[in-house]
């Protein structure tokens, strides 16, 4: 059973930055592809970015292009979400998700169909 503990978020002033981090346990981290995922009260999970199992790739959402960066690191099971030029708009709760299939098939599969979820950490960006 896989085991996702995301940690890293908080409070912050627009165009300040966070970084989010996603500890990984329970099974082989490299044969994961892994996303971030956000959701406010009342509106669907929605996709954020996604990184392949090797980490050579990389997805995101046009709404955070450019001010996100997602990374991981196979040597300490830990996936990460820079976020940089935050916007109130950013303010969520953030999620992480491990999935067996290629890392493309996260950005438009439906979030309900991964196979597993971290807990979330708040992110709230004042304006």
């Amino acid at each position: 059973q896989v085991q996702l503990v995301e940690s890293g978020g908080g409070l912050v002033q627009a165009g300040g930055s966070l970084r989010l981090s996603c500890a990984f346990s329970g099974r082989t981290f490299s044969s994961y592809a892994l996303g971030w995922f956000r959701q406010v009260p009342e509106k669907e999970r929605e996709f954020v970015a996604a990184i392949s199992r090797s980490g050579s790739t990389t997805y995101y959402a046009d709404s955070v292009k450019g001010r996100f960066t997602i990374s991981r690191d196979n040597a300490k099971n830990t996936m990460y979400l820079q976020m940089n030029s935050l916007r109130p708009e950013d303010t969520a709760v953030y999620y992480c998700a491990a999935d067996r299939r290629p890392g493309f098939a996260l950005v438009t599969a439906p979030p309900g169909s991964m196979d597993y979820w971290g807990q979330g950490t708040q992110v709230t960006v004042s304006s």
